[in-house]
């Protein structure tokens, strides 16, 4: 008997020591969340590709005008080119001589002084004289009275402010005729300086 009631304890202690043992603990009490740390958000996708898009037109606004500039210099150019060869057409006219002279005739200094103001207003500008001569006469005299009535023409221009640097002259006497007929009129015609840039 005393064994039952030493063991009706021992149960008891064992009850509650399985009770003890089996019961799951308590959840830890939940700390407070803490407020997450405020790391720099990633710009909006939006944003990103509006400064791409602005960046890009921009860039494309600066090519179109860059190419408009060239496309406004090169019109320049050819303007400014077409203008010089209308001038000089328009100024480097030939002066016809008398039969075996070099003389300048006063209907042909016109014409010098326009090539004179073409020249002073295009620096950059240079001719050839070419003298030449109508078909009668030896090579030799006509190659010579040639370049005499090219020296004149070019005389007449530097007297007229032309520097003679952009002034050369050549004679071809009657080698180049620019008519090829047999009369007074082409013979006239073939007797000239003719003037072409350099």
């Amino acid at each position: 008997m005393r064994f039952v009631r030493n063991l009706i304890p021992l149960a008891v202690i064992l009850t509650l020591g399985v009770g003890v043992a089996c019961k799951k603990p308590a959840p830890a009490p939940a700390e407070p969340a803490q407020p997450a740390a405020m790391a720099p958000a990633p710009a909006p996708t939006d944003a990103n590709a509006q400064q791409r898009a602005d960046q890009e037109a921009a860039r494309a606004k600066a090519e179109a005008e860059a190419e408009a500039a060239r496309k406004a210099a090169a019109a320049a150019e050819m303007a400014r080119a077409n203008k010089f060869k209308s001038d000089a057409e328009a100024a480097l006219k030939d002066i016809n001589f008398e039969f075996d002279k070099s003389d300048i005739r006063e209907v042909d200094k016109p014409k010098l002084q326009a090539i004179a103001d073409f020249l002073k207003g295009n620096v950059q500008a240079k001719i050839q004289i070419a003298g030449n001569c109508d078909e009668r006469g030896t090579v030799e005299y006509n190659l010579a009275l040639g370049e005499r009535r090219a020296h004149a023409a070019q005389n007449y221009l530097t007297g007229l402010g032309v520097t003679e640097a952009r002034l050369s002259s050549i004679s071809y006497g009657k080698e180049k005729p620019k008519v090829q007929s047999h009369d007074e009129e082409s013979w006239l015609i073939n007797r000239n300086c003719q003037f072409t840039l350099q």
